[in-house]
């Protein structure tokens, strides 16, 4: 009998204290300095949603390890719901495929809270150069002798991938010089050292002032920054490839844990004052999938992006 009320004193205690979830702040980590695109997420999501939780939600930016290292400590924080990582997928679906040894499995260390948003990437090209058009690139890069050369954020980087995807639904070769970086690459596409590159959509400006020819844009739709660019899947179908940001804890979060925060950051990401602050900051749509959906979407770019990187034979830098 002792035992058993010893039992039942221990249930109680921790329903109680997940009832009670949470009752000291939490941290976000974020894997890249303040100002991108991860960051302005975490910070509007954290704002909104600290009111609601009643406890203050604390961003902190670890930009270590091409997002390795917060990934590690994420993974081995308690699982009690204090302690967040807000992730790309190149960091959950990539990095496993480019780095010889990682510090954890992304698929089994993380349990996956909630997707948060969404963007694609813009095909851009120097304005120097004569096409005007995707197709018109296309052909414009099979005739070129020597090969044309496009700009990537790095070795295994996503603009790498989505590039080489394209070569090869295309037939035309292209070859690749790695910068530390989207910046530099788009920098290097405007100086006219490369021919093309993809960016994110916020190179907006640049397109619009007429410092980057926009061809299209990678996603499976096309992009409300962008609405009178193609979408390159509507000349060779199947082809898409979008960015999304999404929320996770280490793996074993207490399901009454994991429901509090699916529901507050899922309501917030409903709201129009988040919404907009997303889309006017970083040109970023909110992303609403199912759990279910969710853990899709992981499993299907891991897949993707590994067999392409071993076809590739892709390392990092």
């Amino acid at each position: 009998m002792k035992r058993l009320a010893l039992l039942l004193f221990s249930l109680l205690a921790t329903g109680s204290a997940l009832a009670q979830y949470p009752t000291h702040p939490i941290r976000i980590l974020v894997t890249i300095p303040p100002g991108g695109a991860p960051d302005i997420v975490a910070r509007v999501i954290a704002d909104k949603i600290s009111p609601k939780l009643g406890q203050p939600v604390v961003v902190e930016n670890k930009p270590a390890a091409n997002g390795n290292a917060a990934a590690d400590e994420a993974a081995h924080a308690a699982p009690d719901g204090y302690t967040l990582l807000l992730a790309a997928d190149s960091l959950i679906a990539i990095n496993p495929h480019v780095y010889a040894k990682m510090p954890i499995d992304t698929l089994k260390d993380l349990t996956p809270i909630t997707a948060l948003v969404s963007n694609q990437f813009v095909l851009s090209i120097n304005p120097a150069l004569p096409p005007k058009t995707l197709p018109e690139f296309v052909e414009y890069a099979k005739k070129a002798n020597p090969p044309l050369a496009y700009a990537s954020g790095g070795n295994g980087s996503q603009h790498q991938l989505m590039m080489e995807m394209l070569k090869a639904r295309a037939g035309f070769d292209m070859v690749h010089v790695p910068y530390r970086g989207g910046t530099p690459a788009v920098t290097a596409t405007i100086s006219g050292e490369v021919a093309a590159v993809f960016s994110g959509t916020s190179s907006a400006p640049l397109i619009r002032s007429g410092r980057l020819r926009a061809l299209a844009v990678s996603g499976a739709k096309r992009s409300p920054t962008f609405p009178d660019l193609p979408t390159i899947g509507e000349f060779y179908p199947g082809y898409e490839n979008s960015i999304w940001l999404g929320l996770f804890g280490p793996a074993g979060l207490p399901e009454d844990v994991l429901n509090r925060l699916r529901t507050e950051v899922q309501a917030a990401l409903d709201a129009p004052d988040v919404k907009q602050k997303l889309n006017g900051q970083g040109s970023l749509e909110t992303l609403h999938l199912s759990p279910a959906q969710f853990e899709a979407l992981i499993k299907r770019d891991y897949e993707k992006y590994g067999n392409l990187i071993k076809k590739l034979g892709v390392k990092a830098d």
